[in-house]
């Protein structure tokens, strides 16, 4: 057998062990993971040409562990403590049974974003390369290996501690392990976006997490619960999609297909959560409705009634808008379609499903059986265009292409909005403002309603779901987009029951000295990024004063540069990094996008580089690609602003 091939496998088994047992005694997963890292690399250099050992799991551990002996016996602050740890290491310990669940508790520990839960578990627990873990989930390298350091870091300040906790905390703690493992699951089932519909890599992977959890607590019905379900729901996998690849609906899956085993493991599964006791928790609930799904022999057969109650339990427990989505599914199946359509609208304005596709599909399900199929097309169009699965797109578009057209003859919306952005006399920004705002209506309402029944109330409604909760400057260029074209669309004030909000800007709080040195060590970042950050930190200019500058105007030696009426002053960090940016340039902006502009967005002139032939970068950009990189710095895991990195103030002194 190929060595290679084998280390990964032996691996994929091991790390998760060899790494929580290692954390148990240097107290330090990031440190950790760094010591069973050097052991797979000697491995890589060893075996090849020694041949794979006997054992070699154990040989990886030993290898690890004298790592460590030699890390802490380098190491210039040894304490007393770290002696007893050497000596401890040297007698080549037995690992502890419960490292590995150690391991998960920390891994998913509630202090981090559910993004960086799922890459630090994917990565410690399941072995698998950033490479890997940004292919499943569409991303780049760069963006997983910010999210794992980004992790890591935030596990060392907030000091969670490698112990297991106890009661109440641990039940919270396993809660939290099982929403890690039961999203990678979902994004392996039902991908969010991309050409396919599954990526099984990522099913079997949180099945084999899942599995391990239920060994480590193997008295916690919640997670026999949630091990249930994922066996059930993919038991299904080769059902779900046709020889295209396109989705089976549950309903006319082909039942024959589904896999017999991982359906008797699921129910055997189900029997241990039972056995377990107490009340039934969400997974076990979620678990039950699976069950009563693979016990019918056919679509007809299935208890909708019992589903239905079911769900009303569920909701109960976690009252959520999904939940309540599912539940007028089992509604509409058991009691009709009206019974579940009642309960669909009534979500309609909730802004947690706002871009969520399956509202209107399921809508567009309940109306067809209904039979008002011109309003079927029309939510099916919708969550086409909501959903980011090509194969999920097409389907749903299938599915409304079904239904007769009897659309509209006169001027829609979407046809409107393209009429109205397409004009000669708005810049590329204005464009940009009013396309955001024109695209959430024809999303929210659908680009074929008749434009002439657009109203004020319909707007007021979109508004309400999209940016209730948006800051007053938001609410109020969205408002005046709306004006703008209700004007231009000859449909009066479609504003008119919006009031503008009084603005009040708050006072942006600078970076910490931490993150500020996590921007400035991150080798991830692109050199256009890391100049303009720089700069911005440095000079404490505006973003738009420093984004307006071009090479022309700069004055390298004096480190400064004319922006408007104004200068803008830099300090050495930037210096170092302005030539490699600007690589010979002496014209243009110093700050250029990523690519060429299209024929029908040309900038103004003093927007494009004569020399490259690609436009200034824009604010929106500038802002989106710092966001981007700052999420697994914020503990809210949206990301900050570039207005953030302004230098703070420095102290007064005293006399």
């Amino acid at each position: 057998m190929n060595a290679h091939r084998t280390i990964d496998a032996v691996w994929k088994l091991e790390s998760a062990k060899i790494i929580a047992g290692l954390t148990r005694l240097v107290r330090d997963v990031g440190l950790a993971e760094e010591l069973a890292q050097d052991a797979l690399v000697a491995a890589l250099e060893q075996w090849p040409v020694s041949g794979i050992p006997d054992n070699p799991g154990a040989w990886l551990t030993t290898t690890a562990r004298r790592r460590a002996v030699d890390h802490i016996r380098r190491s210039q602050r040894l304490t007393r403590k770290q002696e007893e740890l050497a000596h401890e290491l040297e007698r080549r310990e037995e690992p502890e049974q419960d490292d590995v669940l150690r391991l998960m508790l920390v891994s998913c520990h509630p202090v981090l974003s559910t993004d960086a839960r799922a890459a630090l578990t994917l990565r410690l627990l399941g072995g698998l390369t950033v490479e890997e873990i940004a292919r499943a989930f569409l991303v780049t390298g760069g963006e997983i290996t910010r999210r794992i350091a980004g992790a890591k870091r935030t596990l060392a300040e907030a000091g969670v501690a490698f112990e297991l906790p106890e009661g109440a905390e641990l039940a919270g703690r396993l809660r939290s392990v099982l929403e890690v493992v039961y999203l990678v699951f979902n994004e392996g089932y039902s991908a969010t976006s991309g050409d396919d519909l599954m990526r099984p890599g990522l099913c079997l992977e949180a099945l084999r997490l899942g599995r391990l959890l239920a060994e480590l607590a193997p008295q916690e019905a919640e997670v026999h619960g949630l091990v249930a379900l994922m066996e059930i729901q993919a038991s299904r996998s080769a059902a779900r999609t046709g020889p295209s690849g396109e989705p089976v609906p549950l309903h006319e899956q082909n039942r024959g297909r589904w896999d017999p085993l991982l359906v008797r493991r699921g129910f055997t599964a189900m029997l241990r959560a039972r056995e377990a006791g107490g009340t039934p928790g969400v997974y076990v609930l979620q678990a039950a409705i699976a069950v009563c799904h693979a016990q019918a022999r056919t679509a007809e057969e299935t208890d909708w009634a019992r589903i239905a109650s079911l769900y009303e339990a569920l909701a109960r427990l976690l009252p959520t808008p999904v939940v309540q989505l599912n539940r007028a599914v089992a509604l509409g199946m058991a009691y009709g379609p009206q019974a579940g359509l009642d309960v669909v609208d009534a979500l309609l304005a909730d802004p947690a499903l706002r871009d969520y596709h399956l509202l209107p599909s399921v809508r567009g399900d309940l109306l067809a059986r209904l039979g008002r199929h011109q309003e079927a097309r029309t939510e099916l169009h919708r969550a086409a265009a909501l959903t980011r699965n090509e194969a999920e797109r097409a389907f749903l578009r299938r599915r409304a292409d079904a239904f007769p057209d009897a659309g509209p003859s006169g001027p829609t919306l979407g046809g409107a909005a393209l009429a109205f952005l397409g004009r000669d006399d708005l810049d590329v920004a204005t464009v940009h403002s009013y396309g955001q705002t024109l695209r959430r209506l024809c999303l929210a309402l659908g680009e074929r309603q008749p434009l002439d029944s657009l109203t004020a109330e319909q707007v007021a409604g979109v508004f309400a779901t999209a940016w209730g909760g948006a800051a007053a400057r938001t609410w109020n260029r969205h408002r005046s987009a709306v004006r703008s074209f209700g004007a231009w669309a000859s449909l009066g004030d479609l504003a008119a029951e919006l009031e503008r909000r009084p603005e009040t800007r708050a006072r942006a709080v600078p970076l910490s000295s931490a993150q500020l040195d996590a921007l400035w060590s991150d080798p991830e970042v692109p050199l256009r990024e890391r100049t303009l950050w720089r700069l911005l930190h440095e000079s404490g200019a505006g973003v738009k004063a420093v984004l307006s500058l071009d090479v022309e105007d700069l004055d390298l030696d004096d480190r400064r540069g004319r922006a408007g009426g104004a200068w803008v002053s830099w300090r050495s960090g930037t210096a170092l990094l302005l030539p490699g940016l600007l690589a010979g340039r002496t014209r243009g902006p110093v700050f250029l996008s990523e690519r060429r502009p299209g024929p029908g967005r040309v900038p103004a002139p003093e927007d494009l580089c004569p020399e490259t032939g690609r436009r200034r970068l824009s604010y929106a950009r500038a802002e989106y690609l710092f966001k981007a990189a700052t999420r697994p710095l914020d503990p809210a895991a949206h990301g900050f602003t570039l207005h953030r990195l302004k230098a703070r103030p420095e102290p007064r002194r005293a006399g």
